[in-house]
């Protein structure tokens, strides 16, 4: 099963977290990211964060990235949005 948590983070204190279970073997890695990228900004209520080169090179090298303010169209009310792969 892949499993994605996503956190948002503020003052260094976890406001929301949420683990997003995909167990559809069909789609490649890269469409079970957005997929669970795409749950957890629902679930937090959020647009969906701009991935920008260092983004993604966190996330190449470490399964894991932090979307900040640059990350997105809107303003946010928090410091960041990390979100890591904990289970494939």
């Amino acid at each position: 099963m892949f499993r994605m948590w996503g956190k948002i983070m503020k003052d260094n204190r976890l406001v929301r977290d949420k683990v997003i279970c995909i167990g559809d073997y069909s789609l490649s890695r890269t469409q079970m990211i957005f997929q669970a990228l795409d749950d957890i900004c629902y679930e937090f209520d959020l647009s969906k964060p701009l991935w920008l080169d260092a983004t993604v090179r966190d996330f190449q090298l470490h399964d894991k990235t932090r979307f900040t303010q640059d990350n997105f169209i809107d303003s946010v009310d928090f410091d960041f949005l990390e979100i890591q792969i904990i289970e494939e």
